[in-house]
């Protein structure tokens, strides 16, 4: 006989449900999301345990965000469970709501609780492994500089549709980047366009090599150029002009500060990547550095939660569902909108840089390029990185550097 636990999670509360194999509820009741409500979820597991000898017994839990993590955990590490063989399983929260809608039934806690044990007992769970600990604390940086990045990315979109606002023709006519230090402090300032327009060209050449670190290559070039965007663009009033101008110094100053959080987490991200023995295996990739490498491995964790390079690419999104019926077979497979965005996306920026670093890798975006008329990077990025999993996977499983395609 096996024993069935199923739980459902949230912030306050956890609804167990323990079911046997012959479907008989033993026992259903609520209890505290905290230490103590877990130790009596650990202790009703003993007892039953001790009075029916079960051959298998598997706690399952919904992957509810951070609520999760603490009753996975300490069930998991406990030594008293572990000793009678307790598998924990995380189970994506979509497969348990699939299941739950073939029943005409209540939404409750309690009957979720049921459920869930009930989906454990058909034998379709998907068989997780908690993460050890260095993979959590690398994964709290990682996943905390993708929602940085999000930011980033969102304030300079604010940045520059306000930037239009007071210089509409900037963009068209300086070719250098509006977000280097240079630009942004020219334009984020209190400064007005004809206060800028009056400056001299020298004095205004001068004031963007001292603020870019001379780093421009011609500094006059590029002064005459903003000169002329200044001159073709439109005015704004004085009252629109101020709030525009604030707004400018605002997100100036949040690009600025979301740029300095970002280099930091990334040296925490690589100071802790160095413990991991998996690190040098897929570094040794030309492209992929410690933070990319690093944003894999942490969603990723032990390689053994899975059993094939497909079950990784399905787990990350990167998976192409099948549409046969008959004698036809659908050209059109579009990808799943499902899996971990946190591991796709690393994927995919590390697929970038790899492609422009390995000619092998490089050949085969150039081609997927060529294929379809529209979407032509973003689609050959997305086959690029389904590429890379495969190369991933091999690297993890086996322990082993990467050695490029050409010398084989």
């Amino acid at each position: 006989m096996k024993l069935f636990v199923g739980i459902d999670v949230s912030s306050k509360n956890l609804d167990v449900c323990f079911l046997d194999s012959e479907d008989t509820r033993l026992k259903e009741e609520t209890l505290s999301n905290d230490l103590h409500g877990a130790n009596q979820i650990k202790e009703t597991i003993l007892t039953y345990n001790g009075q029916f000898h079960y051959e298998k017994i598997i706690v399952g839990m919904e992957s509810t965000s951070v609520y999760s993590f603490h009753p996975s955990t300490l069930l998991d590490n406990d030594k008293d469970l572990q000793r009678i063989g307790v598998e924990v399983v995380v189970q994506n929260p979509k497969a348990i709501h699939r299941f739950k809608g073939l029943f005409e039934e209540d939404k409750t806690d309690r009957i979720d609780a049921f459920r869930i044990a009930d989906f454990l007992r058909f034998g379709r769970y998907n068989k997780t492994v908690i993460k050890e600990e260095k993979y959590v604390a690398l994964q709290r940086l990682t996943r905390s500089r993708y929602q940085v990045i999000q930011q980033l990315t969102e304030c300079k979109q604010h940045f520059l549709e306000n930037l239009y606002y007071k210089c509409n023709t900037l963009s068209n006519d300086v070719d250098t980047s509006i977000f280097g230090a240079a630009m942004m402090e020219l334009f984020a300032d209190s400064l007005s366009l004809d206060d800028v327009a009056n400056m001299e060209l020298e004095e205004l050449a001068l004031f963007l090599q001292g603020k870019g670190k001379g780093r421009f290559r011609d500094p006059e070039k590029l002064a005459k150029n903003i000169k002329k965007a200044i001159r073709d663009s439109y005015r704004l009033g004085k009252v629109v002009q101020h709030s525009v101008d604030m707004v400018l110094a605002t997100y100036a100053r949040l690009v600025q500060t979301l740029k300095k959080q970002i280099k930091e987490l990334d040296k925490g991200i690589e100071a802790l990547f160095e413990i991991l023995p998996e690190a040098q295996c897929l570094i040794s990739v030309p492209g992929i550095g410690p933070v990319y490498a690093a944003g894999i491995i942490a969603e990723i964790g032990q390689i053994e939660r899975f059993e094939t390079q497909a079950q990784l690419a399905k787990y990350a999104g990167l998976y192409w569902k099948r549409s046969q019926s008959g004698d036809f077979e659908s050209e059109r497979t579009p990808r799943v909108k499902t899996g971990n965005q946190y591991l796709r996306y690393y994927l995919v920026e590390a697929a970038n840089s790899v492609q422009r670093n390995e000619p092998v890798y490089h050949e085969f975006y150039l081609k997927k390029y060529k294929e379809v008329p529209k979407y032509k990077h973003k689609r050959a990025l997305v086959m690029t990185a389904r590429k890379l999993v495969r190369l991933v996977d091999v690297l993890l499983r086996n322990h082993q550097l990467y050695t490029s395609e050409r010398s084989v």
